[in-house]
């Protein structure tokens, strides 16, 4: 029925657009990740001090920052995951919805990507 066509497409048109917006807020996301990462990844800065340790040049961890940075960096890399697994879940729909070789289709998921990058 021409309804359920319409209907179709513009599914398929939102799905491409969500499909874009989370390639985008993807990377927000990873910007946002290399922020949180600390300046030096180098063994020193990632590796706690031995207890009871007087050593002045080690530090503390509070002092280095390694509790506050690792666990922000690890649930934005959690996000990461996420968005990449809703992302390709949404790619393969797409795909799978223009495999039905329907013209209008076909049109409504280039319309969606379009408007998604545009937007």
């Amino acid at each position: 029925s021409p309804a359920g066509m319409v209907l179709s497409v513009l599914v398929i048109l939102l799905l491409s657009v969500l499909y874009e917006a989370l390639k985008m807020g993807k990377a927000v996301l990873l910007r946002r990740a290399l922020l949180a990462l600390p300046r030096s990844l180098s063994q020193e800065a990632l590796t706690e001090p031995q207890e009871g340790g007087t050593d002045p040049a080690q530090g503390s961890p509070s002092v280095m920052g390694f509790p506050t940075f690792f666990p922000r960096w690890f649930r934005y890399h959690v996000g990461q995951t996420l968005f990449h697994v809703v992302q390709v879940v949404l790619g393969y729909m797409v795909m799978l919805a223009v495999m039905s070789y329907n013209a209008w289709i076909f049109l409504g998921a280039i319309a969606g990507s379009t408007l998604g990058y545009f937007v």
